[in-house]
């Protein structure tokens, strides 16, 4: 990190700024108008139960929406085996049952929350060290279902619980995808492990599968579900999504992709996926490209003006399409992807970020330990976490505009209601603000949300301290 001379009186600056930062400005006072961007909660590998019993603190805390792990029939405790579908026609996992499902939707709902429900429609489960078949969920399953014919039926979420659901001749030949550049190789062929793995069964997009998968989505918004999240969007065709997410699936819902990309536009993994996906489909995603411009800002030797307005580089997505996150779930639990893993303190200063500006649907990460790192379990109340939702909480539906940045630090507004200053450097960084030029209110406290630091403005120029490494969100009392 680069420490910068502290900022003195300048108005130069600030005005070239607000030029710069128009366009962004305006799409976000759009996507304020037009949509909602209440926390998400992500609820990883939490039980339906927990989660549950939980509504009432998870309200407390702010929180407006919870998104669940995948819930349909699945073995086996590790979390990754929630990303192995056997059966969509029942909910019936380690994480609870069916009417488990139904309970906790209703105990958010009761609280004012909403539940989004993980989606896994590319593949089925690698269950080829079992059986040589492709009859999902197969003659073990489908001889427990008759043996406790009562329970199953009670869980039933659609179907006919004494037949298979899927049959070979609803998947793509077996192969192993090798060009991971080629959207057609893929979206046809699997994911597999190596060492002689013959990977995830891939579904294709005939008649049969689209209708039993919208027969699932369906039955999960007739609970109350309001959001899916897409997993492995990129290995599914743009037609299959459209297919199974019509008019009539989508209406009334969030629905957003899971599309990992390394860059924005100019990024393979960004032109050849994540691009068309949002083009083809209308769909929200993961700000991937967002990510990207937040660690490379946070860099040693990247500098916070790349946070100024990176959606006009095309280093972030559209307000209206982001879901904006520090860390989900595949960076710290899969090896190819944890390099992006940010320092913990970077990191609390970039939820600082995604919590305080206007843009996006930010969503939090909270887990049970599965990867190790002690980092993110119970994240979700955190005193610094929940003191940033209540910031973004207080000024949800104000407009964001730059007061001034460096090297080492930005600062901008939620209209006169809130400020917010983020220092990455290993110095004090003194910012001094034209109250009048930026609407700030006279003789009103602006009370940091973080550690309880009053501003009381009472003349023009006013001083805003942000210490080293340290960020603020002032909210007016």
């Amino acid at each position: 990190m680069r420490n910068s001379n502290n900022v003195a009186k300048s108005g130069n600056s600030v005005s070239k700024l607000k030029a710069l930062a128009f366009s962004a400005i305006a799409s976000a006072t759009l996507f304020s108008a037009s949509a909602s961007a209440d926390v998400i909660l992500h609820a990883f590998n939490w039980t339906y139960d927990d989660v549950a019993a939980k509504a009432q603190e998870i309200a407390n805390l702010g929180y407006k929406k919870v998104l669940v792990s995948p819930a349909y029939k699945s073995t086996g405790s590790a979390w990754w085996a929630r990303y192995q579908p056997q059966d969509y026609r029942v909910i019936d996992n380690p994480l609870g049952d069916t009417n488990d499902f139904k309970a906790m939707v209703n105990a958010l709902k009761a609280k004012g929350i909403d539940v989004y429900a993980d989606i896994v429609f590319n593949h089925m489960a690698n269950e080829s060290a079992i059986r040589s078949d492709l009859n999902y969920p197969g003659t073990t399953i489908l001889n427990q279902y008759a043996a406790s014919s009562s329970y199953y039926n009670s869980n039933k979420l659609f179907g006919d619980l004494s037949t298979n659901l899927f049959g070979s001749g609803d998947f793509h030949p077996a192969g192993c995808i090798t060009n991971w550049n080629d959207p057609g190789h893929v979206q046809y062929w699997r994911l597999c492990g190596g060492g002689g793995d013959t990977g995830l069964p891939d579904l294709d997009s005939n008649s049969w599968v689209i209708a039993q998968q919208k027969a699932y989505l369906q039955t999960l918004k007739n609970y109350g579900v309001k959001g899916f999240r897409v997993d492995a969007a990129k290995h599914m065709t743009n037609y299959h999504i459209n297919a199974v997410f019509d008019s009539g699936i989508k209406s009334g819902v969030h629905v957003f992709g899971e599309i990992i990309t390394s860059g924005g536009a100019g990024n393979t993994e960004y032109d050849n996926f994540l691009a068309p996906y949002l083009s083809a489909t209308g769909h929200n995603a993961y700000d991937f490209p967002l990510f990207a411009s937040i660690r490379s800002a946070f860099s040693y030797s990247g500098s916070m003006n790349q946070l100024v307005d990176p959606a006009a580089y095309g280093q972030a997505l559209p307000s209206s399409k982001a879901v904006t996150f520090t860390v989900t779930h595949d960076i710290p639990l899969n090896d190819g992807f944890r390099y992006q893993i940010m320092n913990a303190t970077d990191e609390t200063l970039a939820n600082a970020y995604i919590l305080g500006r206007d843009g996006g649907t930010p969503m939090m990460y909270s887990d049970h330990n599965e990867s190790g790192d002690n980092r993110w379990v119970n994240l979700y109340k955190r005193t610094d976490i929940a003191n940033m939702i209540k910031f973004h909480n207080g000024v949800q539906g104000r407009s964001m505009d730059i007061v001034n940045y460096s090297d080492c630090f930005i600062m901008f507004r939620r209209e006169h209601v809130g400020i917010v200053g983020i220092n990455k450097c290993g110095s004090g960084q003194d910012v001094w603000v034209d109250t009048n030029a930026e609407g700030l209110w006279w003789y009103r406290n602006y009370k940091d949300t973080l550690t309880g630091n009053t501003q009381y403005i009472t003349s023009q120029w006013h001083n805003f301290h942000i210490p080293a490494r340290s960020a603020r969100m002032w909210l007016m009392q």
